[in-house]
């Protein structure tokens, strides 16, 4: 975990550094917050987990793009450790379960001034791990907040956040007729839902 934030640190960093001094809108910090949604934990250890969520850290880059919108690209770990009891022939067992989302996406502020609530959606790639095991998957994400700007260099950002992340999904074709087929999807999903407050540089 922490050798994966700080690289994204770092790029992130060199991200807001790279932006011309003239655009004076760049935004970059931590946050931390806690992640509901265990469905990953049941997905790893293949039984019923009674763990809801977990905290969770990150760090994201907001980038102007034009009047109210920004490019955003954040990173989000969170890690879970729980024990499972013991079931039929298998003994107690410690899990530790780690959730990361990748994203990238956009962010509209609706309004100026010193307190600025927004928009956001994103999409990017989620890896969970357990023990010997490891997968990544495509995940959309939506949200919104607020920024509070008591400063012209410094704020305070409030997000929550929903994950929709697909981990397995199944395409059939019905029936075709004259070169065009009629299909169906069938996708499993798993949500979280996140909330997190950061510290904001802005350049």
């Amino acid at each position: 975990m922490g050798a994966s934030l700080r690289v994204v640190c770092v790029i992130v960093f060199g991200l807001a550094a790279a932006v011309p001094v003239h655009a004076q809108t760049a935004e970059v910090g931590p946050f931390a917050g806690y992640r509901f949604g265990g469905g990953f934990y049941e997905l790893a250890t293949g039984r019923s987990v009674d763990v809801d969520g977990a905290p969770s850290i990150g760090v994201f880059a907001d980038i102007p793009f034009r009047d109210a919108l920004q490019i955003e690209a954040f990173y989000t770990h969170q890690e879970a450790r729980f024990t499972l009891p013991p079931e039929g022939e298998a003994p107690e067992t410690r899990w530790r379960v780690t959730v990361d989302h990748w994203q990238a996406g956009g962010l509209r502020e609706l309004r100026p001034g010193p307190a600025r609530p927004f928009l956001t959606g994103t999409l990017g790639l989620t890896r969970y791990a357990s023990a010997g095991d490891s997968e990544i998957r495509f995940a959309l994400a939506a949200g919104g907040g607020v920024k509070l700007i008591p400063a012209r260099r410094f704020a305070v950002r409030f997000d929550g956040r929903l994950y929709a992340t697909v981990v397995d999904a199944d395409g059939d074709a019905l029936f075709c007729r004259v070169g065009r087929c009629v299909g169906s999807l069938d996708a499993s999903v798993i949500w979280q839902l996140e909330f997190t407050a950061g510290a904001v540089l802005r350049f």
